[in-house]
């Protein structure tokens, strides 16, 4: 297992790229720490696919290094690095028997034939293949496919890392959550570098300690399923995880007569804390982003002193939870009620708590700084 660095990595599939548009992967620097299981997880087209096989070495960065523990790796072949990557689409010889399928990534590199016997027999257990090693693997289902591709992967004892490439795709919904368990139970009984690329959110959360979400050819956060959730560091983070995503307005600076600056939304004006609202003003910036997960939205029974009167739109139940969605000074916006909470019509009463309601400025969050305690 090893350390993945990218040094200042960038890439560009045209010869003279000119601006950064015209880059798969706009220019970053990212550790993936030994033994971790991460994911990477974006949409389609963000530069997952690009960016893995260029760690495994199927392609060659325009610009920056990959290093694996601390060495260069970027001429090496991808045999030469020691990395085993499973494809969507599974990997196997159709006329071997599963045996000899996981069999043959050690025979190829002369592993003495005890050996190979010990191992294979050591992963099938694993993948719960054992009862299929002496098929034929053409008629395997896809997702027993999906398990031996897997398998030639975790035989090797030298694999510096193993990366999943949507995996899962082409398996049966049913099925795979059992596989997500599965490959949790591997990296935590081998201890394997895994970098888990998905479109998948449930994917990514299940499986990953730690979560790099890619936008537009960049790594725009990187941190645990609840940091993503709780504190997104950016605005696609706050769109792209949790359903619904998280609520979004525009909202304007003023600097008000008495010299304090507020943040207004149209003639609501929106509670932030007196240190938030000073570096907003050191920013010199006119407008930012609000944003509040429909979780965190407080929706009340009645009438409150802090809450904002607003238009019910309607409410969708989903069972053990409601998605109510309501009108804001125009803006559509989400909250979401508990199975038994009272369901509004016409209007209703919603406060937006400080703590859960995020600033951004030019997509990024703002993070308030921390108030100095005065030394006496």
């Amino acid at each position: 297992m090893a350390e993945i660095t990218l040094n200042s990595l960038a890439h560009s599939y045209g010869e003279k790229p000119d601006g950064q548009k015209e880059y798969a992967i706009r220019e970053m620097t990212h550790v993936w720490e030994q033994g971790g299981a991460f994911a990477l997880l974006g949409p389609s087209g963000c530069g997952k696919s690009t960016l893995l096989n260029i760690i495994s070495g199927l392609l060659e960065p325009s610009e920056g290094e990959v290093l694996f523990d601390g060495k260069r790796v970027n001429e090496l072949k991808p045999e030469e690095r020691n990395i085993a990557q499973v494809f969507q689409f599974p990997v196997v010889y159709d006329t071997m028997s599963v045996y000899d399928n996981l069999a043959f990534p050690l025979r190829n590199i002369g592993v003495p034939e005890y050996k190979v016997r010990s191992k294979v027999h050591e992963v099938a257990e694993i993948l719960e293949l054992t009862e299929q090693l002496k098929r034929k693997a053409k008629g395997l289902s896809a997702d027993q496919k999906q398990k031996v591709s897997m398998g030639r992967g975790l035989v090797r004892d030298d694999v510096s890392a193993i990366l999943f490439d949507e995996p899962l795709t082409v398996i049966d919904p049913q099925l795979k959550w059992k596989l997500r368990r599965k490959l949790k139970q591997i990296h935590e009984q081998f201890n394997i570098t895994m970098v888990y690329v998905t479109h998948d959110q449930l994917e990514a959360s299940t499986f990953a300690d730690k979560i790099a979400v890619m936008y537009n050819g960049q790594i725009v956060q990187f941190g645990t399923p609840r940091e993503l959730f709780e504190n997104p560091a950016h605005t696609f983070v706050g769109y792209f995880i949790g359903s619904p995503g998280m609520n979004f307005f525009e909202a304007d600076l003023i600097q008000q007569t008495d010299g304090t600056t507020a943040i207004r939304f149209g003639e609501y004006d929106i509670t932030a804390s007196q240190t938030m609202l000073s570096q907003l003003s050191d920013m010199q910036v006119n407008k930012v982003t609000l944003g509040i997960r429909p979780e965190f939205v407080h929706v009340w029974d009645g009438k409150s002193d802090d809450a904002f009167l607003v238009e019910v739109d309607y409410v969708e139940d989903l069972g053990t939870y409601k998605i109510l969605s309501f009108l804001f000074n125009g803006k559509m916006m989400k909250a979401r009620l508990s199975e038994d909470q009272k369901i509004p019509s016409g209007q209703v009463y919603v406060s937006f708590p400080e703590q859960w309601t995020k600033v951004y400025v030019n997509d990024y969050l703002v993070e308030p700084k921390q108030e100095t305690q005065d030394a006496n």
